[in-house]
């Protein structure tokens, strides 16, 4: 039995990998040297367009407000670790994102949990840095292949490198644009100024935010190759498959803010979402309509395992065996990373090329016709043949968490 490998990497846009962009080929060039070796998924999409709203998708393969409107994870839900645990898969988990941290209830069904909360970080770096995340990866996984303890494992790493306040190393910003000469204050000062305060009046600044965005991708690639090599001196990269994907994306303006609000647009939650197995010879791509409420039932089927009662995701494998549907997200309609009594929730519901969402201040609709309309600037909504199917669709989920 394989062991299995979750690598998720915090605010990825699709766009900024070079094996979904060849116009970003350069910013991922290790990620894109995988490629041979990967199923790559080319209609995957994020629950939610921030952390809390699609974290439960990932490990838990349910929705945010599924059991009602919590700042806790709910112990109704059952994470992956814990349903690997029980069949007595070694788990262990690192990362640096405090909404996904131990305070708030994750620290379930882990051997090991580094969740960096007793780190001491900046206001500049607020998180701990991928290259640290892997020296903790290192030191655990010397350990397990030392020790008698043969059982498959499970291991989850997240970064935090790609997200704001994009404070990427000197290097790294040279690489993206030579001619960009910024301090870390200088950076910073674009994150206070003009991010924080979702100002897209300044073009230019709102391109140095996103040139910055860019840096800190080309950088946590190489935190990937680091991770990668680190799998392959202790001898467990030919016996691992490694899953990689983001918990959502971000916004340069693309629907007149920055950052990742509680918006349902591509360009937050269209995601990234590769298989990585090294027995396999040659890229695959996977154009079937899924969720990232199929990536804890996925884990599941690449252990042999049962699939779980309370997991509302299928099997992404075997492929040509998935029982595709619509995909769904809900968040709650915040701005900023404080949710204010006032906001309240939205939803999306997407079927092949037709997406619709509901914004809950007044029963706002939007309908897009992804195919025509990728960009999402023409809401459809008083003239698409299929808005009262899709509202029918989506309306048993809206509200529902009020009744829980």
């Amino acid at each position: 039995m394989k062991n299995v490998i979750l690598l998720t990497i915090d605010t990825l846009r699709k766009d900024a990998l070079g094996i979904y962009n060849n116009n970003e080929e350069n910013l991922t060039p290790f990620l894109n040297s995988l490629v041979k070796h990967a199923l790559i998924f080319t209609r995957f999409h994020s629950s939610g367009p921030y952390t809390q709203a699609s974290f439960p998708g990932i490990l838990t393969s349910s929705y945010y407000l599924e059991y009602g409107k919590l700042q806790k994870l709910s112990p109704r839900r059952l994470l992956i670790s814990e349903a690997l645990q029980k069949e007595n898969i070694t788990t262990a988990a690192f990362h640096s994102n405090p909404y996904i941290s131990d305070y708030f209830g994750w620290n379930r069904g882990w051997d090991i949990f580094y969740d960096s909360m007793q780190d001491e970080v900046s206001d500049m770096i607020p998180y701990v840095m991928g290259d640290q995340v892997n020296r903790k990866v290192k030191s655990w996984l010397e350990q397990y292949v030392q020790s008698d303890n043969k059982k498959p494992f499970f291991l989850w790493t997240h970064y935090m490198d790609v997200h704001e306040p994009y404070m990427p190393k000197k290097q790294y910003l040279q690489l993206v644009d030579p001619s960009i000469s910024l301090n870390e204050q200088e950076m910073f000062d674009l994150f206070k100024n003009t991010l924080l305060k979702r100002d897209i009046s300044d073009s230019k600044a709102v391109n140095l935010l996103r040139n910055l965005y860019r840096a800190g991708v080309r950088e946590t690639d190489e935190y990937v190759k680091e991770f990668f090599n680190i799998l392959k001196q202790n001898h467990v990269l030919e016996n691992s498959i490694i899953i990689i994907t983001t918990d959502h994306g971000d916004e340069f303006g693309e629907h007149q803010s920055l950052s990742h609000d509680g918006k349902m647009y591509s360009e937050l939650i269209d995601s990234p979402f590769i298989i990585i197995d090294f027995q396999r010879e040659k890229k695959e791509p996977c154009n079937n309509l899924v969720s990232n409420v199929d990536i804890a039932p996925t884990i599941l089927y690449l252990f042999g395992l049962s699939q779980e009662e309370k997991f509302e995701g299928g099997s992404l494998l075997p492929i040509d065996q998935y029982q595709e549907r619509g995909v769904f997200g809900e968040a709650i309609g915040k701005t900023g990373n404080h949710e204010k009594p006032t906001d309240l929730p939205v939803y999306y519901y997407r079927e092949d090329n037709i997406k619709i969402i509901c914004y809950q201040d007044g029963e706002r609709w939007e309908i897009y016709d992804l195919e025509k309309d990728p960009e999402e600037k023409n809401n459809l909504i008083d003239s698409h043949p299929r808005t009262e199917e899709l509202k029918e669709r989506l309306l048993p989920r809206i509200n529902r968490w009020k009744n829980n």
